[in-house]
């Protein structure tokens, strides 16, 4: 598969920018605080203990704790406070990016030699002039030692913001690990490598240029710094076409119906971008903040995370319920469901299956202690598992997480005994997975749902391009298009699984290649 170049090019650039503003912010912020740490012990232990408590705090949960934060922030002063994208990401790394700045320059100021204050104060020159022309110059080497860690983190931090609905170069990581297709993966990570390793060595010629009086190499680092940064700043070739971003979560088939919407949209006349490996209420608060201006969920997602429903009701009742909430709530209009259902389905092996007699979830509490419970990174904290839980005394032996590509290889190397897929997977049937009945019906249907924002729910010639889709995807369709992504020989991308996927729901019948139909 071809790397999309014009895409990777655009992510690198809204990389650079995330990461220079955060390092800027950092260094306004913590060089002053250095300063007056270097002069008071107590003020000291204090910034430096908080900077060392937020190092503690994985990077991707620092992003995450900033979501509740900013929400409840907008919900008093408006959309002048976004709670996703670029806000929350800037914020969690500049705390990120304190800690090597400030504890360098404060070792730096602290290491100057007292002589040298001393014949300072001799000549009376005033502690603004002793800072400036005395102590900063001398502590600078060690202060840019400490800069030069924190672009090196920031850069390679800034990758998790995807998961905030910032672009970056994460997309290409996460989408790369989802849909198995490690050209992407390894994309991103050269290129964020390359822009760190970059960045570092630019740092590092005005660092020996302070060390060692070389003006004119450190103005060469600064001229190349500030050329990057203006590339990475220069409007992008604008368009007379309408713009509309597309949202999808982390997993192929989202970047599979993603495309297909793109295409349709961009055949009608738009201009689209995509906003991918977003979580499920991150997705729906862009969808509801106008961020986000169309995306598919599922129905059971919005009834139990977003509604906080956990009653199940016939399906027709569950549709119209959510379409008069999300409009009366958010502003956002369900154009209709897609013509398949992607439920949690219990899985296990088929030798299990048979061995073990295991045809439901009824059958799966009585072996469960010794069984390792696979699931997505979602779904121990989802409502449906509490519901699962009421209507079944399941304890497993024990429960592990995994990104859901990885989810179906635990099962095929029994590394977990049952996991929770996704009833529209072609992984289902291409490695003989049998999935297990819920008599109880603790689950709710999850047919895919396709909705807008309220300004994309306005324009009627978007919501026309939309309504064929309508009814039109089966799902041994979608989980042929699925599989076209996820499978490990003769992979395709999700923009051509798209295309395989519109034209044989529209144009063409298309024989399954699913081993195992």
């Amino acid at each position: 598969m071809t790397l999309d170049w014009p895409r990777i090019l655009d992510l690198l650039a809204q990389h650079v920018q995330l990461s220079f503003a955060a390092l800027g912010l950092a260094l306004v912020i913590a060089l002053p605080l250095a300063i007056w740490s270097a002069r008071n012990r107590t003020v000291a232990g204090v910034t430096l203990g908080f900077a060392s408590l937020i190092q503690t705090i994985p990077a991707l949960a620092l992003l995450a704790l900033f979501f509740p934060l900013l929400l409840a922030l907008s919900a008093i002063f408006g959309d002048a406070i976004s709670p996703l994208g670029f806000l929350p990401s800037l914020l969690a790394l500049t705390l990120y990016a304190l800690l090597p700045i400030l504890r360098n320059a404060v070792t730096g100021l602290r290491s100057v030699d007292p002589a040298m204050v001393e014949a300072a104060d001799g000549v009376g020159m005033t502690p603004l002039q002793k800072l400036w022309l005395v102590e900063a110059p001398l502590a600078s080497p060690t202060i840019m030692a400490g800069v030069r860690t924190a672009a090196v983190w920031t850069i390679g931090a800034a990758t998790l913001s995807t998961t905030v609905g910032q672009p970056s170069l994460g997309d290409l990581i996460f989408a790369g690990l989802q849909t198995q297709n490690w050209s992407l993966v390894l994309a991103g990570c050269l290129v964020a490598a390359g822009l760190a390793i970059s960045v570092d060595l630019l740092l590092g010629l005005i660092e020996s240029g302070i060390r060692w009086r070389k003006h004119r190499r450190m103005w060469w680092a600064g001229i190349a710094l500030a050329v990057g940064l203006g590339a990475a700043l220069w409007p992008p070739a604008q368009t007379d076409r309408p713009v509309v971003t597309i949202g999808a979560k982390r997993f192929s088939e989202q970047y599979v119906l993603a495309r297909l919407i793109g295409q349709r949209l961009e055949a009608a006349g738009y201009a689209v971008r995509y906003r991918e490996g977003l979580g499920s209420a991150v997705v729906f608060r862009a969808l509801a903040s106008d961020e986000v201006q169309v995306y598919v969920d599922y129905a059971g997602t919005i009834w139990t995370n977003e509604m906080q429903r956990q009653d199940p009701e016939p399906r027709a009742d569950m549709i119209a319920e959510i379409t008069r909430w999300t409009k009366a709530e958010h502003g956002v209009q369900l154009i209709g469901t897609l013509g398949f259902e992607n439920t949690y389905a219990f899985a296990v092996r088929p030798d299990d299956a048979r061995r073990l007699n295991l045809r439901t979830l009824d059958d799966v509490v009585r072996v469960a202690p010794e069984f390792v419970f696979g699931t997505d990174v979602e779904f121990l904290e989802r409502p449906e598992w509490q519901m699962v839980q009421a209507a079944y005394p399941l304890r497993f032996k024990s429960r592990r997480a995994f990104e859901p590509t990885f989810m179906y290889r635990a099962l095929s190397l029994g590394e977990a005994d049952i996991i929770s897929a996704f009833s529209s997977d072609g992984r289902i049937a291409a490695n003989g997975f049998v999935v297990l009945e819920d008599p109880k019906g603790a689950i709710p249907s999850y047919d895919a749902i396709l909705m807008v924002s309220r300004s994309a729910a306005r324009d009627a010639r978007l919501v026309e391009a939309l309504e064929p889709l309508i009814g039109a995807i089966p799902v041994e369709k979608m989980r042929e298009a699925n599989y076209r992504v996820d499978r490990d020989d003769d992979k395709q991308s999700p923009a051509d699984s798209a295309q395989w996927l519109d034209n044989a729901i529209f144009n063409q019948p298309s024989s399954s290649k699913l081993p195992g139909n």
